[in-house]
């Protein structure tokens, strides 16, 4: 039992972070996502899919729109975020499901 609230605690802290993130000037802002990653990997948790897309998977800096290139690659049905800072690419897919 205490170990699901130490993780509830944990999932709350990681989503204040990210909020602070937002409203904070780049220094912090990559701080708060360095944190929360750091909160992730104690507890096990995983971050969530729209927390994910906010910072980049390489150097870990926290996105905006200053700091990120953000376009569609219709060829591999992909959402590609151009890193300002390390200029790598990271995909996120975008296909459609199949109805059955």
């Amino acid at each position: 039992m205490q170990r699901d609230s130490n993780r509830k605690i944990a999932l709350e802290r990681i989503e204040i972070l990210f909020e602070l993130a937002s409203k904070s000037d780049d220094k912090f802002a990559d701080r708060y996502v360095y944190l929360a990653r750091k909160i992730a990997m104690r507890y096990t948790l995983k971050i969530s899919q729209n927390l994910k897309k906010k910072f980049c998977h390489h150097c870990y800096i926290y996105f905006k729109l200053n700091r990120v290139t953000i376009r569609t690659n219709s060829k591999n049905k992909a959402i590609e975020y151009t890193c300002s800072d390390c200029k790598k690419v990271t995909r996120y897919g975008y296909r459609q499901k199949k109805n059955k």
